[in-house]
């Protein structure tokens, strides 16, 4: 199991600006990353060392976002004014997971703007929509990762999580005092009473440097 990617979410207009401004910050170009047609939203990916990325996503107009989990969870985060949605963790083998969650995975599906596909397997966007802090899970059928998609100078340093893990985070054999991949998660509980549950802030490594994105 290893940290693939943390996802922000941006409504329709202002996804652009955030994009420029998140690459700007960590001195990497977005790419155009296409559609969900399944989940009524689309992203704009930039790459990470160590195989990782970050998604920027908005909703769409179309009946998908308001039937499936992710397009919920990105449409909810975008009227809640956008942020940091989530972090996703892939796996080799996803049906263990699916043990876990006592469910299957559902198939994902992204339409790239040169019209070829991305595929994947995903579960726990359930548990997103009903507890921020809790990431989902993912495992890559194409080949063609995200985190190839452009040059790679930033590493995701930390993500720092504002409440305590469930016990699903322990079910998963994961330890919430080590880093995963490289990069470390840190539970804290912000005295800021206006700070909702979720992560807070995701700290990037650029050129020795400690960049924190909010």
């Amino acid at each position: 199991m290893r940290l693939d990617h943390v996802s922000y979410v941006a409504s329709h207009d202002q996804i652009s600006d955030v994009v420029n401004r998140i690459g700007s910050q960590i001195g990497t170009a977005f790419v155009d990353g296409g559609i969900h047609p399944k989940f009524g939203t689309r992203n704009f990916t930039a790459p990470l060392i160590n195989n990782q990325y970050i998604e920027v996503v908005c909703p769409m107009d179309h009946p998908a976002t308001d039937s499936t989990p992710f397009g919920r969870a990105v449409k909810k985060k975008a009227d809640e004014g956008g942020g940091w949605m989530t972090w996703v963790l892939a796996v080799d083998d996803i049906s263990e997971t699916e043990k876990l969650f006592k469910r299957n995975a559902v198939d994902g599906v992204r339409k790239k703007p040169d019209g070829t596909f991305l595929n994947w397997k995903q579960i726990g966007v359930l548990e997103v929509l009903d507890d921020s802090k809790m990431p989902f899970f993912i495992q890559w059928v194409s080949s063609n990762h995200p985190s190839k998609d452009g040059s790679s100078v930033a590493q995701l340093h930390k993500i720092i999580i504002n409440g305590k893990p469930k016990d699903l985070f322990f079910q998963l054999k994961l330890d919430s005092k080590k880093d995963i991949n490289g990069t470390q998660i840190v539970w804290e509980e912000s005295k800021n009473e206006e700070n909702s549950p979720g992560i807070d802030i995701v700290e990037i490594k650029l050129n020795g440097k400690i960049i924190q994105l909010f």
